[in-house]
């Protein structure tokens, strides 16, 4: 079984905006924006949703960068995530119940509190390449990767 989710990556010539999760899967991890898609919903569309959703804020040039999927030990269900950027925003990054949302120097992203994956797909993603992916983790409440594969894309 596999579960369809989007993840978009905020960003700007100087800066990047990731989202603090405050509960739930991922919680105290920094990451980009995104969730589940809905029945007979577009990825795009969720992509989208998810933004407005969870920091009311509503971008309008998403573009996708590639998939990921992520697997763990003694789980069947496969998460498959679909990232997207975006740089061209309308209102401001609000925290809201679930998300707490802060801007970094592009130097200064804080890879030691995010998913141990991130580092390894953010970068190509930042420059503006795309990656397909995949990563294999010890547990879902875990966060050390037992294997992966990643690769540029054009």
């Amino acid at each position: 079984m596999t579960k369809i989710l989007t993840l978009c990556i905020i960003y700007d010539s100087k800066r990047i905006l990731l989202e603090m999760k405050k509960r739930g899967f991922g919680k105290d991890r920094w990451n980009g924006f995104g969730g589940k898609v809905k029945d007979n919903e577009s990825i795009e569309n969720a992509t989208y949703r998810e933004l407005e959703e969870e920091i009311g804020i509503k971008a309008t040039d998403a573009k996708k960068r590639g998939v990921l999927t992520f697997s763990f030990d003694g789980e069947l269900e496969k998460l498959e995530v679909h990232l997207f950027t975006a740089n061209k925003l309308e209102g401001n990054p609000a925290e809201l119940d679930k998300m707490k949302p802060e801007w970094f120097e592009h130097n200064e992203i804080p890879y030691p509190k995010m998913w141990s994956d991130g580092p390894l797909w953010l970068p190509p993603i930042h420059k503006g390449k795309n990656v397909n992916g995949g990563f294999h983790f010890d547990s879902p409440e875990g966060n050390k990767i037992k294997y992966y594969e990643i690769r540029e894309v054009i």
